[in-house]
């Protein structure tokens, strides 16, 4: 296909903080053909006690960049965000234009529609803000508006059956739009365990990982609970939480005062290497979408434990690969102690999992999915 007939794709997400979304958009922007695609990335800036992942990763992508784009709603701020966005569209003038996330689904769709011209609409939700994000009111207010917009795109991306499920419960969107495609990732080559130990200054003990924000959503609290009753059990195990966010200093001074086996090893932009100590990785959230962490944990080999949330579920092989369970402290130790006294469980839940995820969650079959759907959705717009 010549320079001149590529199907030109406009991308808009709010920001490319560390995280599944930031990971997919990363992979589509790098592998999907550049014979037959031409990509436009349109984002903001991290917000303070984030990092951006193009950034910290030394990735050669140049974004266009729009400091009023965030995740903060400011009135102001989202008006003139809006209005570069649309100058953008008419610049870029996009065969598709793909939106990520709520806020940038909201502003880069409605940009679309003020300019009068036809441009097929794909979003993609990455989770929702349906659970643990705002109170009754502001949820509703967000799922009509969701509604609304939902009527003008052409296609609806879930990473996850349930989530799918979820939106389509409370009238977003129709079945007929919707179609499911999962996370794509890669991982790199592990460093050895006890280089990885050494320099982080980790015991050799069962290490227990959390890898995160700490937020309110994320409820990084409920590790506490976790580890205290841990200790209660006088298991001989020791946990570690990368990841930065508002909760942080709160947490450790709690797990001081408590004198919890947990380390802080704050933000950390090398997550093979956190992978390559940790016997297992959990998630502890109120709210999520298809988990990036869990799946880099199974593809390394190791066992996961999580709330059932969003589409975590779908991540793992329950009772095969790791556990997922509503969330109380005694039901995760629980399963705690079972993958920690059972050398040989734990060695085939590992196994498991590595072979799961590297079959449903491989890079390739993320950009595979998308340059099919755009093909279609360019098909039928000509037609």
């Amino acid at each position: 296909m010549s320079h001149r007939n590529r199907i030109r794709i406009l991308r808009i997400i709010a920001r490319m903080n560390v995280g599944g979304p930031a990971i997919q958009i990363t992979g589509l922007l790098q592998d999907l053909s550049k014979s037959e695609f031409e990509q436009r990335l349109v984002t903001g800036f991290c917000s303070d006690g984030e990092v951006d992942y193009l950034e910290i990763n030394n990735i050669d992508i140049q974004p266009y960049k729009i400091k009023t784009f965030g995740n903060r709603v400011n009135l102001w701020a989202d008006l003139h965000a809006f209005l570069v966005i649309r100058e953008q569209i008419r610049k870029f003038d996009p065969h598709i234009i793909h939106t990520h996330t709520a806020k940038a689904g909201f502003l880069g769709r409605l940009a679309s529609l003020s300019t009068l011209k036809k441009h097929v609409m794909v979003h993609t939700f990455h989770g929702h803000l349906l659970h643990g994000y705002f109170g009754r009111s502001k949820t509703r207010i967000v799922i009509s508006v969701e509604n609304v917009l939902s009527r003008y795109t052409d296609a609806l991306i879930a990473v996850g059956s349930r989530v799918m499920e979820e939106l389509l419960a409370v009238k977003i969107g129709i079945r007929e739009k919707f179609l499911v495609i999962g996370p794509g990732l890669e991982l790199k080559d592990l460093p050895t365990r006890e280089s990885a130990m050494e320099e982080l200054g980790i015991p050799k003990q069962f290490v227990i990982s959390w890898i995160g924000r700490a937020v309110k959503i994320k409820a990084p609290e409920r590790i506490l609970d976790i580890a205290l009753e841990c200790k209660l059990r006088g298991l001989n195990v020791h946990f570690t939480v990368s990841g930065d966010g508002s909760l942080l200093s709160d947490l450790k001074s709690k797990a001081m005062s408590l004198n919890l086996p947990i380390q802080f090893l704050g933000w950390q932009s090398d997550i093979e290497k956190i992978l390559s100590f940790s016997d297992l990785v959990i998630l502890t959230s109120k709210n999520e979408g298809m988990p990036v962490a869990l799946i880099q944990a199974q593809m390394a080999g190791i066992p996961v434990l999580t709330t059932d949330v969003g589409s975590a579920s779908e991540v793992l092989v329950n009772e095969k690969s790791g556990f997922c369970l509503d969330y109380s402290a005694k039901d995760f130790v629980d399963k705690i102690e079972i993958l920690v006294k059972d050398p040989e469980l734990h060695k085939t839940f590992g196994e498991a999992g590595k072979k799961n995820a590297i079959k449903k969650f491989s890079r390739s079959r993320l950009v595979s999915d998308h340059a099919n759907l755009y093909r279609r959705l360019i098909s039928q717009s000509n037609s």
